[in-house]
C-alpha cells in the first residue's frame, strides 16, 4: 500500500465549509485542546508529574493521564483545579 502525505489543516478547512456541525464542533474543541496543552506544557516547565499534579487536585495520575491523552474531557472545575495547582490564571478574553 503507497503512503502519500496528506494537508491536514487543507482537510479540515474543506470539512469547516461544507459542514456547519463539524466547524462548530471542531472551533469548541480548538480552544479546550490550546488551553489543556498550555497547562501541560505549563506542568513540564515547572517539573512536576502527573503524579505530583493529581495529588495536587486531589484526583488520581490515570485521571491526569487520559485528560492529557485526550481520552476524557476535563470539566472546567478540573481546567481551573489545575491551573491553581501549577500556579497559572484562566482568563476569558472578549473578542470584539
Amino acid at each position: 500500500m503507497p503512503f502519500y502525505e496528506i494537508d491536514i489543516d487543507k482537510e479540515i478547512k474543506k470539512r469547516c465549509d461544507v459542514d456547519p456541525d463539524f466547524k462548530e464542533l471542531w472551533d469548541n474543541s480548538r480552544m479546550e485542546y490550546g488551553l489543556l496543552g498550555d497547562l501541560i506544557k505549563l506542568r513540564k516547565e515547572k517539573g512536576i508529574s502527573q503524579a505530583e499534579l493529581a495529588e495536587k487536585v486531589n484526583s488520581n495520575q490515570r485521571v491526569v493521564s487520559r485528560i492529557e491523552k485526550h481520552e476524557q474531557s476535563p470539566t472546567l472545575k478540573t481546567l481551573c483545579s489545575w491551573a491553581n495547582a501549577l500556579g497559572a490564571e484562566i482568563k476569558l478574553i472578549r473578542h470584539s
